[in-house]
This record gives C-alpha cells, sequence and structure tokens, in this order.
C-alpha cells in the first residue's frame, strides 16, 4: 500500500511562480496509468501556455477563480468548476482572483515531463 501525505509531499517551484505537489506520479510510485497533484497558483500567476500529445488532464478547481484557455475557447472557472483538458489541446490558466487558486491535476497517463511541450505566447495549435 502506498500512502503519501500532502503535507509531506514534495514542492516543485514552476517558473510561473505557482507550487505544484505531486501526490502519486512517477517520482512517488511505480504507477503508470494516471497521476494526481496539487497545483497553488498565486494571485495574478498564470501557467505557461503548453499541450501534451500522450497525456489528458483533468483540473478540478478547490479555491479560487480564474480564466481557463483550451485551444481557442476561453471561460471563467472558479472553485467547483472541473476541467477536461484533450490530448494535443493548447491550455493555460490564469488566477484572476486576488488570493492563491488551488487546483488538483489528474493525468492519464501519470505526467511525464518529456510530455510537456511549451508555446510561444503569439504560436496557435
Amino acid at each position: 500500500m502506498k500512502i503519501i501525505n500532502r503535507e509531506h509531499a514534495a514542492i516543485i517551484r514552476t517558473p510561473h511562480k505557482s507550487e505544484i505537489r505531486p501526490l502519486m506520479d512517477r517520482t512517488t510510485s511505480r504507477i503508470a496509468q494516471c497521476s494526481l497533484a496539487e497545483e497553488t497558483l498565486p494571485a495574478g500567476a498564470r501557467v505557461g501556455r503548453h499541450y501534451h500529445v500522450e497525456t489528458e488532464e483533468v483540473y478540478y478547481i478547490q479555491r479560487g477563480e480564474g480564466r481557463m484557455t483550451i485551444d481557442d475557447e476561453v471561460r471563467a472557472v472558479a472553485a467547483g468548476d472541473c476541467i477536461f483538458i484533450p490530448r494535443g489541446s493548447v491550455h493555460t490558466l490564469e488566477n484572476t482572483g486576488s488570493e492563491a487558486m488551488t487546483i488538483l491535476l489528474v493525468c492519464g497517463p501519470a505526467y511525464a515531463i518529456s510530455d510537456h511541450y511549451a508555446v510561444s505566447e503569439t504560436r496557435t495549435k
């Protein structure tokens, strides 16, 4: 049995100033088919535009509000919203609120940095 407590999870600090805690992924276990992480996105911060070739994602917003962009669609999102991000879709999330946003990140297959492709702000998919 593998149990990882959030308080003991590693913290990854990203270039966009968020903190990601891998709860169950390839770095913490032998899991391969899915992964779960928690991200804290500061007020005013935005995840860089990127896509994944192999990975589907689900973002579940636990706290805060923001603007989700998937390809050409832009929508306001808030606590309680669950967002599906298909493989190959260029996406970003911006915290438009006044406090930190907390998001659960579910990936299938399990997240791998090798499947993370950054996209310049002016280029489209």
